[in-house]
């Protein structure tokens, strides 16, 4: 039997396996090599559980275990598994051979896999190196993933959370040392948690990221319902990051997950009817002021999409291209959208202080929550969280939350605690009530007096009165000081004039 293991002790595996990457490819490239190899592993893993299992039950009748294994929600076939691929690990041509195992492996499963590892080149001179330092790379890495402790076997490890908290943890690790790029394709699992507790999704509901990178903030949500009984839906524009989302979702077993690839803003693809889809919950941390998003190809577009009725966001900002696709998006009667966004979303005008006057008379708007700063990956800046709902009903107030002095403090990254901060924001959503320094809830009336500008100072106070400084006390102790210097000086002169100075 393979020693225990826990959940750290297979994330130190594999953040060590990375070490054959290290000096030799960039962490924003390696990371898909490291995540589809542990993908590879645990697809055999579970593979060779499920014979096992059959094998004893109809024992030699290889025809019946076939039979079976044909019936998973995955096939893999012989030579795609990583038994296979291991003991070919010292073969002059092992990237062609893993290469051909994922080749053979998404034609086995083309309705879940079609296209997932097209981006992934394991046979690259241009980004592994000559042919001799590439088989070196990837020797050491199939025999790190054969390491006894990282045997995945659902037999031996008994959740499939493992591997998917695994996954997770990778993604992280890899976001922590890509910077800027980080924000391509994750947001912090803090600010997951607490976009999924303020939207809420339930059984039955439609949850959709129209700007979902990796996946993990659909993933959170759909764990939030507290159900199988929900349907997934994204889009990435990023090829790369959307192969990773699909890994993902199979690892995660969200094995309905409808995930696209192209970008939302110019080709939206989750469509029905020729229309827009719309669902209950929709959630996204789309890219900041994204430059060059399709403005000028905004008048192009087919009107019964609708997303510009209320203005065409300026080129060289694409928040409120989101924002306007996502309200466009939520179901007519119970859809609420949770969107990150940066400060200035709240308070530029122009066209964006047009849509943002119309979001609010329509009463779509319901909270602006303020974060703390550098939470993100690659920004340091503060970011917010706006929510909007459609079933307010005749509640036109807009609750206003200043959450950016409270975090945990971290040397590169700061964090919300989950039992904490992330807890004290989402009750504060639920009471809708005032908190002194923290909270206040703004008629509609008063935030068309501030010009229907959101800036959260303009609603929360959080001024700090400065203690009264008793100035006869001040002066009593300068007093005292100089009499002390006075002192000390005359000393002074006097040791000098006794040595000769």
């Amino acid at each position: 039997m393979p020693p225990t293991v826990s959940q750290d002790d297979i994330n130190s595996i594999l953040w060590r396996a990375c070490d054959s990457f290290r000096g030799t490819v960039d962490s924003t490239e390696y990371k898909d090599y490291i995540l589809t190899m542990l993908f590879v592993k645990f697809i055999s893993d579970v593979w060779r559980d499920h014979y096992d299992a059959y094998k004893k039950e109809f024992g030699a009748d290889e025809e019946r275990i076939r039979r079976k294994l044909d019936r998973e929600r995955f096939v893999l076939p012989d030579q795609c598994t990583f038994g296979h691929l291991h003991a070919k690990r010292e073969a002059p041509n092992v990237g062609e051979l893993i290469n051909i195992a994922l080749e053979h492996i998404e034609l086995a499963n083309k309705q879940k896999l079609a296209n997932v590892f097209r981006n992934i080149d394991f046979n690259s001179e241009a980004r592994l190196g000559n042919a001799k330092k590439r088989n070196h790379i990837l020797k050491n890495l199939l025999e790190d993933f054969a390491n006894e402790k990282l045997d995945l076997r659902p037999s031996r490890i008994g959740n499939l959370d493992v591997i998917g908290n695994a996954y997770e943890y990778l993604i992280g690790q890899f976001a922590a040392s890509a910077g800027k790029k980080a924000g391509e394709f994750y947001t912090p699992a803090e600010v997951s948690i607490l976009l999924a507790k303020l939207l809420a999704p339930k059984p039955g509901e439609r949850i959709c990221d129209p700007a979902c990178g990796s996946g993990s903030l659909l993933i959170r949500c759909a764990n939030e319902a507290g159900s199988r009984d929900v349907a997934v839906y994204g889009q990435e524009a990023i090829s790369s990051t959307w192969a990773l989302c699909m890994m993902n979702m199979f690892l995660h077993d969200v094995a309905t997950a409808r995930v696209e690839w192209g970008d939302t803003l110019l080709e939206p693809k989750l469509l029905a009817n020729d229309k827009l889809m719309t669902y209950e919950v929709v959630v996204a941390n789309p890219p900041f002021s994204l430059d060059k998003w399709g403005a000028d190809k905004a008048g192009e577009e087919q009107k019964h999409l609708n997303r510009w009725h209320r203005g065409v966001p300026p080129k060289s900002k694409g928040d409120y291209a989101f924002i306007s696709h996502m309200i466009e998006t939520m179901d007519h009667q119970r859809g609420r959208v949770g969107v990150v966004v940066p400060h200035g979303v709240l308070f530029r005008g122009g066209g964006e202080g047009a849509i943002r006057k119309a979001l609010i008379e329509e009463n779509l708007l319901d909270a602006v929550i303020g974060l703390p700063p550098n939470l993100f990956f690659g920004t340091g800046i503060p970011a917010a969280i706006l929510v909007f709902r459609r079933d307010r009903g005749a509640r036109t107030d807009v609750l206003f939350v200043d959450a950016s002095r409270e975090f945990q403090d971290g040397k590169n990254q700061n964090k919300l605690r989950v039992a904490v901060e992330v807890e004290k924001i989402v009750q504060t959503y639920k009471a809708r009530a005032a908190v002194d320094k923290y909270a206040f809830v703004a008629t509609r009336e008063f935030i068309a007096e501030n010009d229907y500008n959101l800036n959260i100072p303009r609603y929360v106070d959080t001024f700090e009165e400065e203690e009264e400084i008793d100035l006869a006390a001040v002066q009593a102790e300068i007093e005292g000081l100089e009499r002390e210097l006075a002192v000390v000086r005359a000393q002074m002169a006097k040791c000098l004039v006794e040595v000769g100075l």
